[in-house]
């Protein structure tokens, strides 16, 4: 089963099995990448998180460009990986950009104090998976990955797995929700 996509990008599926799947996104190059974010902007709400999970160069930072794009932000869109934390308060929302890499549990995650920004804000955190879901009652969880045997290559493959709240009625609202 194949889903509209964004040019750059394809999605499919396998047929559904009794629980629901995400659907799988492949973004053949960083433009792809980008796209998927931007793709996304337009149903975001001020207090969404979003944790992005996958390897090193999986593209966290490249989906988060895309995505500042989509909401209007001007500022040019880098790893926060050494300052932890960047805020971006120009575009539709506030856009809160954490690189959760180097913190050692979810005591760092709280000195952080990003459920002060959470309400009125966009949130996304690279490698926050187990730090960050208590921060928000839902969450989007987007896993990137390289297919098996292309890991030096530029492909990316993307599945978004709503918790919570109405993040698959957005997600379907935009023909990404699971199935």
């Amino acid at each position: 089963m194949t889903t509209p996509a964004t040019p750059g990008t394809s999605a499919t599926s396998a047929q559904p099995p009794s629980t629901p799947v995400a659907p799988e996104i492949v973004a053949e190059d960083p433009d792809g990448m980008r796209a998927i974010g931007a793709r996304l902007a337009p149903v975001l709400q001020p207090g969404d998180l979003i944790i992005l999970d996958g390897p090193l160069g999986a593209g966290k930072t490249v989906f988060v460009q895309g995505l500042a794009a989509g909401l209007g932000v001007r500022a040019q869109i880098t790893s926060p990986t050494f300052v932890l934390a960047r805020v971006h308060p120009d575009g539709r929302l506030p856009l809160v950009h954490v690189d959760a890499y180097r913190l050692g549990g979810v005591a760092e995650v709280d000195d952080l104090d990003l459920d002060a920004d959470l309400a009125r804000s966009v949130t996304v955190v690279e490698w926050g998976s187990g730090l960050v879901e208590q921060l928000a009652g839902a969450h989007l969880r987007i896993e990137i990955s390289r297919p098996a045997g292309d890991e030096a290559g530029e492909v990316r493959r993307v599945r978004l797995r709503p918790a919570g709240a109405d993040w698959a009625q957005r997600l379907a609202s935009l023909g990404l929700a699971p199935r």
